[in-house]
């Protein structure tokens, strides 16, 4: 069974750069035990009221940002959709009793992209993407990823693409080493991923040291509980990387299993 993963995408320019995540993501396909059949992606870029699923054949490249280096507007991601398995997530989500509608148009939005262009750079797998509500319980999102678990056995990929300390008005683009209340929040975050205490984690904001300020809004947060969620089964939370970018911004990777 292929774990679930949430992975930070941090500034756009991160495709660009080459630091110790970027290397990382670089070699990650080389530890998965398959490839997979297709890439299930929620992108704290794409936020709907109703849960969304795309169903596209070819996605466009939605470049939803503003002011970075002039190459980022010349990379594409040319990915093909699954239709078969956008329905089978429609099938699951009404197994729950989740509502859900299909979008046939939309592209990915950098959240999506830019960590998958780094991860497997040929867009040679089928990808469906997600939308994220920010107005959902934190129980609600995680009950969505838990809803998917199933795909896991099918060589599915499920990832939460976001951030755990994004705070963009608290960066230092100067900045050479990490934040201490950064750290802090991220880890205590490791504390309560590592002994899947959900309770905790699901009041992150008032119990985490400077949780209000590592989350001013929770988009980037929702995707890391959706991949937790898909990895309801084993219960099983192991951190391969964190670094950050800025002296805040967070770059982690997490595996549920």
């Amino acid at each position: 069974m292929i774990p679930s993963y949430f992975m930070a995408h941090g500034a756009p320019s991160l495709v660009l750069d080459e630091v110790d995540y970027t290397r990382f993501l670089k070699k990650f396909a080389q530890s998965m035990p398959v490839k997979p059949k297709a890439i299930v992606l929620f992108s704290a870029h794409w936020e709907e009221n109703t849960q969304t699923v795309s169903d596209v054949n070819t996605y466009s490249t939605i470049y939803d940002f503003g002011g970075f280096q002039p190459e980022l507007y010349q990379m594409t991601y040319p990915a093909s959709g699954d239709h078969a398995v956008t329905e089978q997530i429609q099938a699951l989500f009404r197994k729950h009793g989740i509502d859900s509608v299909r979008d046939e148009q939309r592209g990915l939005d950098h959240g999506a992209w830019a960590v998958l262009k780094l991860v497997y750079p040929d867009a040679d797998i089928p990808v469906v993407a997600l939308s994220v509500n920010r107005y959902l319980t934190n129980e609600q999102q995680y009950e969505i990823g838990k809803a998917l678990a199933e795909l896991r056995e099918q060589d599915v990929l499920i990832i939460g693409s976001g951030g755990t300390v994004h705070n963009l008005r608290r960066v230092n683009w100067g900045a050479e080493a990490a934040d201490s209340w950064a750290e802090a929040f991220d880890n205590w975050l490791q504390d309560k991923l590592e002994a899947w205490d959900t309770e905790a984690l699901f009041r992150y904001r008032e119990l985490a040291p400077y949780g209000q300020e590592a989350v001013p809004t929770n988009e980037h947060f929702i995707p890391l509980l959706l991949a937790m969620g898909a990895g309801d089964r084993a219960r099983e939370a192991k951190l391969l990387h964190r670094s950050y970018q800025y002296g805040n911004l967070s770059l982690s990777c997490w595996q549920f299993s």
